[in-house]
């Protein structure tokens, strides 16, 4: 739908039943004055994302300035170049609606797509996709046209925005498909499960595009609900591959921080427009020659330039003008007067209208206002006529939000509760669900309740996997309606814990941080294993809100209220003070309170043997106790293979210990497949904040392994489930990972952004993963070329190896990087010097790492002993890929083909160079891979051309690499590139140096001939 269009704003009769259809509305818009500027910004946004692909246009104004105005015009610009438009809009008083907007805008369009969205993208991610479009649910033979109790012909029910598309048709359809998506779609309440739904809107969107092209307005997006600003932070930071237009309008002082922000994230696809008041020759075109220089002025002073109240107060007598500059006054004044020339029976329906929804049908209006359909299609022509409401095929539509409001606050307050009330009741009784309902039960839902309660805790659950921030506003609703008595104190304070967990997973941590301390102040004194509960998740919330003192503060308080803190109750708050302690990179407390800690007791919850079990083995790897250390692993591997999920969801926090533990350990396999088991349990049970540190151990897990696609997409999700969170510390955890990943898979920009993001944020100050970011950066450094930064960078997150946080096999790897990294500026004594440290952290409990210290040795060797350099890198190869260390093999054998290149002994490095091109492909190092490749054409083997990178680039370039590389062989200087692309001439020369590596030329011609044959 796009009410901009000017065929859908003039003339509102419809056929209804014989009816006839009545004039054009009075007061149809006229052309559009002014607005050059933006009228171009509209035209450029159309052309470029027709030319390059998305672009992201942000409306910013005042309401009434004429965001809808100009979004009409890109409406009707982009139909003039046969691109496919789509509209909708957020509502005032449906803002708690998930994904509102965008349903608006598509769902139509979806009822004739549903097959070519289900070949395309899968029946899989269709049936996701259709737990938010109705359009996409399954329809069923026969319910296509059923009779509702009004007796009129309509399509089955589907809730649109509200209440108010259908809202009086018959259900039974709507709550199938609710049944279905919980059946497929519903344990999952983690970000994860909006991560995946963001996603497949997006490839949904890129499918709508086509090959002409698509342009999605959505308007008054200051009204979204959470869940669609989380999409459109997310769909312009990982943009579709067409040429989309995605245009939005809000209102900059009601707009939320995330939404305000949106077009600095698309970076140099993002635009906003800034639409401000008309200037006094537009406004006096605009008002026409109808009125005198003089009355314009005094319009135009009171409406301050403002489009749509210039139009209101012109439509009013001229002694009711109120005092200049009195705006919002003088306009409600002139709506007033609008609303006090309609019948009475116009208002009424008007008003039912508003309390109903943005979009109404008139049946539902019929409802609210209680009056005869007949009458009702009497008002409404009445309405149409004057230029209230518009005409929207069978429904009907306020002609501006601003009109609904002062609608809806004509209306008397006690009469607008029952009218919720009197449009709750009938959805109920033709079985509408209670995502419908939620939103008048909670406006007209009285003190003890109990239906109102159970329908807003049902409606609550049912949109907690797709939409929290949605489903904790119904919780907090439903909590307001709970009497605390005896009878429903028990459900009360449930309620209050699973509304504390929704305000986790939404990102509202510091919300559920305290709605948990609320729970902790009713709950008696002496209720141990709820406190507990309580306590724990308020800890888990205050970490990560980077407020470790907090949590720890609560532990010991809660636990010296405790009259015998060894009891079963208590184990649950000491396991935590022992995750903390291992967070302060205090092994020894964590290790005190652990010793205090029995391996199972009498009165244990189900799986408190399997979490205290999956605590023990990191203290003891910390203190080098290693060989005690993989006892523990594998005693808790049995224990977590013997206990079934349910068991497990509630000690989460605790087995990511465990995973990361045996991560540590160089128990590769062990720890892929407790974090993937572990992660599939938090993904079920909403637990966002332990799942984003349970895949970005899983990530770094790939990478040690060679995986690096599946790094790269493990890392990813993780970090779109910490953004989601808004934990400053997950989303540290998550773009470590992806700064690692995407170095060592070549992606040098994204790499470094991700590392500085990372080290930026600040936060983890003396813990272990703020020492982990730092790390992660200097490796992507030093992986550009940056030697010298980089290893600066490396010893720093090293402490200087002076009480390192880091853990031992990131040290004994830094300490083998500082070695190569010495031996390649021609300082062979600091390689030396790294080389013997690392042999003096070998451990033989360790044996995945072993084959660092032949590696650091090789480097070492290999300026004055190149033969002996060789044999030592193979050594490292052998040991490394023995322990599945695939792209550290990979770094060992083309060390061994250098030495062996160095010594003269060219056929073994031939071998040693082939076995390390094998390597490097198969783990997707393209960098890696590109530096072998040009080491054996300079042996004159014969090398396929490079594969194509990320994104199709050619000669194995990332595509920033290759954007670079062709601007240079243009002609362009350093400093143009620079300017052309938004990046500094620092990041533009080390583009540079790896095109001039990877295209094996030493100048700016050699790149320009390079990329002139064929790759």
């Amino acid at each position: 739908m796009n009410p901009g269009r000017d065929a859908e704003r003039v003339a509102v009769g419809v056929d209804m039943e014989g009816r006839t259809a009545g004039p054009a509305v009075p007061g149809a818009p006229t052309p559009l004055v002014g607005r050059r500027d933006a009228l171009a910004a509209l035209r450029d946004a159309l052309g470029t994302s027709g030319r390059d692909g998305f672009r992201f246009l942000a409306l910013a104004g005042d309401p009434g300035v004429g965001k809808t105005r100009l979004l009409g015009e890109l409406a009707t610009m982009a139909a003039d170049l046969g691109r496919v438009t789509m509209w909708g809009r957020a509502a005032e008083f449906e803002q708690m609606m998930p994904f509102s907007p965008l349903v608006d805008a598509l769902d139509d369009h979806l009822e004739t797509r549903r097959q070519e969205i289900a070949d395309t993208l899968g029946p899989a991610t269709a049936r996701l996709l259709a737990t938010v479009f109705p359009a996409l649910a399954p329809h069923h033979a026969g319910d296509h046209r059923e009779r509702t109790h009004f007796g009129e012909s309509a399509e089955p029910y589907q809730d649109r925005s509200g209440t108010g598309h259908g809202a009086e048709q018959n259900a039974t359809e709507q709550n199938a498909t609710e049944r279905h998506g919980t059946e497929r779609h519903g344990t999952d309440r983690s970000g994860l499960a909006r991560y995946r739904l963001h996603r497949a809107v997006r490839q949904m969107v890129d499918t709508l595009s086509g090959p002409r092209g698509l342009v999605l307005i959505l308007d008054d997006v200051h009204w979204a609900d959470e869940s669609s600003l989380e999409f459109l932070d997310h769909i312009t930071r990982h943009p579709p591959a067409g040429p989309v237009l995605l245009a939005v309008a809000f209102r900059p002082a009601q707009a939320p921080p995330r939404l305000a922000t949106l077009p600095l994230g698309a970076g140099v696809r993002g635009h906003e427009i800034t639409v401000g008041p008309l200037a006094p020759d537009e406004a006096e075109e605009l008002l026409g020659p109808r009125f005198s220089k003089g009355r314009g002025r005094t319009l135009y002073e009171a409406s301050g330039g403002n489009p749509f109240y210039l139009e209101a107060l012109a439509r009013m007598e001229e002694g009711a003008l109120g005092a200049p500059g009195a705006l919002p006054p003088t306009v409600l004044a002139a709506l007033q007067v609008e609303l006090g020339e309609l019948s009475t029976g116009a208002l009424l329906v008007a008003q039912g209208a508003a309390v109903a929804a943005d979009e109404f049908d008139p049946d539902i209006a019929a409802v609210a206002a209680e009056i005869p359909r007949d009458a009702t299609l009497d008002a409404l022509d009445e309405l149409a006529q004057r230029d209230i409401v518009r005409a929207h095929g069978g429904r009907f539509r306020f002609r501006h939000p601003l009109v609904r409001r002062a609608v809806y606050e004509s209306a008397a307050a006690g009469w607008r509760v029952g009218a919720h009330a009197r449009i709750a009741a009938r959805l109920a009784a033709v079985g509408a669900p209670a995502v419908a309902q939620a939103g008048h039960l909670e406006r007209s839902g009285s003190f003890g309740d109990r239906r109102a309660v159970e329908v807003l805790v049902e409606a609550a659950r049912a949109v907690a996997a797709h939409a929290p921030a949605t489903s904790a506003h119904w919780l907090q609703a439903a909590v307001r309606l709970m009497p605390d008595d005896s009878g429903t104190r028990d459900s009360r304070m449930e309620l209050l814990l699973e509304l504390s967990r929704a305000q986790g997973v939404s990102g509202r941590l510091a919300e559920g941080r305290d709605t948990a301390r609320e729970l902790l102040r009713i709950l008696p004194a002496d209720d141990y294993p709820r406190r507990g509960r309580a306590a724990r998740l308020c800890a888990l919330m205050e970490r990560q809100l980077d407020r470790p003192h907090e949590a720890r503060a609560l532990l010991l308080d809660e636990l010296g209220r405790m009259p015998n803190p060894r009891a079963a109750a208590a184990v649950p708050l000491r396991m935590r003070l022992v995750a903390e302690s291992l967070m302060r990179v205090d092994f020894d407390a964590a290790q005190a309170v652990l010793d205090l800690m029995p391996d199972a007791a009498e009165g244990w919850e189900p799986g408190l043997a399997v979490a205290v079990a999956a605590l023990r083995p990191m203290p003891a790897y910390a203190a080098g106790r290693s060989a005690e250390a993989v006892r523990y692993a594998e005693t808790a591997g049995r224990l977590m293979a013997a206990a079934p999920d349910d068991h497990l969801a509630e000690w989460l926090d605790a087995i990511s210990w465990l995973c990361w533990a045996e991560m540590n350990l160089g128990r590769h396999g062990e720890a892929l497949r407790h974090f993937d088991r572990a992660a599939g349990v938090a993904d079920a049970t909403g637990q966002s904040y332990i799942l984003t540190n349970l895949l970005a151990g899983k990530a770094r897990t790939l990478v040690m392994t060679g995986r690096l696609a599946d790094a790269l997409a493990t890392a990813e999700e993780s970090e779109e489930e910490a953004r989601l969170l808004d934990s400053g510390q997950q989303l540290v955890f998550a773009l470590t990972q992806r700064c690692l990943a995407a170095s060592w898979a070549g992606d040098d920009e994204a790499a470094i952004l991700a590392g500085e993001e990372a080290v930026r944020r600040g936060v983890g100050g003396g813990e272990v993963w703020g020492a982990m970011a730092r790390h992660a950066r200097g490796q992507a450094l030093i992986n550009t070329g940056r030697l010298e930064e980089g290893a600066e960078a490396v010893l720093d997150a090293c402490d200087r190896f002076s009480a390192p946080r880091l853990d031992r096999g990131t040290l004994l790897l830094s300490c083998e990087t500082l070695a190569q990294v010495s031996a390649e500026l021609g300082r062979p004594e600091q390689a030396t010097a790294w080389a013997d440290r690392a042999a003096a952290m070998d451990d033989p409990h360790l044996p995945a790492f072993s084959g660092l210290v032949p590696l650091a040795r090789a480097h070492a060797l290999r300026a004055r002993k190149p033969a002996r350099s060789a044999a030592a890198a193979r050594e490292a190869a052998g040991l490394l890929a023995a322990a599945e260390r695939r792209l550290d093999a990979g770094r060992a054998l083309l060390a061994a083909g250098l030495a062996h290149l160095e010594a003269g002994e060219r056929a073994r490095a031939r071998e040693d160079l082939k076995a390390a091109a094998a390597a490097f492909d198969a783990c997707g190092a393209r960098n890696l891979k590109a530096r072998t490749d040009r080491e054996l054409r300079r042996l004159g083997v014969r090398v396929a051309g490079a594969p194509p990178g990320k994104g199709g680039a050619p000669f194995g370039l990332s595509p920033r690499e290759l954007e670079v590389a062709l601007l240079v062989a243009d002609g362009l200087t350093n400093q143009q590139v620079a300017q052309r692309l938004f990046l500094s001439v620092r990041t533009v020369e080390t583009h540079l140096s790896r095109v001039f590596a990877k295209l094996d030329v030493s100048s700016r011609v050699g790149v320009a001939t390079a990329l002139s044959r064929p790759s």
